[in-house]
């Protein structure tokens, strides 16, 4: 099982810092770079560029527990809870997008 793991390749767990901008504050976060892919991915299903979707990470966690200890773990937490859950995410963004079309025919109708 170990030679599965050890045959990862090196750049999966390179770390990458990327510089951006939430809410006009430069900042910058650095992460696995397998972990900046999961996160694509995920804000490309919410329709979302990747730093907004950081940013609305960001404002989430901030109204819910009023600070942020340490976002680079939980943007990490987030892409394994992301990888365990695909399938209801899934579910989810296509019962998003049914009721946003409906809405539309009903704005043409």
């Amino acid at each position: 099982m170990c030679r599965l793991f050890l045959s990862q390749d090196p750049a999966t767990y390179a770390a990458e810092t990327r510089a951006l901008r939430l809410h006009g504050h430069a900042t910058s976060l650095r992460l696995e770079a397998a972990f900046w892919e999961i996160l694509e991915e995920i804000a490309a299903r919410e329709g979302l560029s990747l730093v907004r979707f950081i940013a609305v990470l960001h404002d989430e966690i901030v109204e819910r527990l009023g600070e942020v200890p340490n976002f680079a773990s939980f943007l990490r937490v987030t892409c394994l809870h992301y990888l365990r859950h695909q399938d209801l995410h899934a579910a989810q963004i296509a019962a998003r997008a049914e009721v946003s079309g409906e809405n539309r025919e009903k704005m043409i109708a």
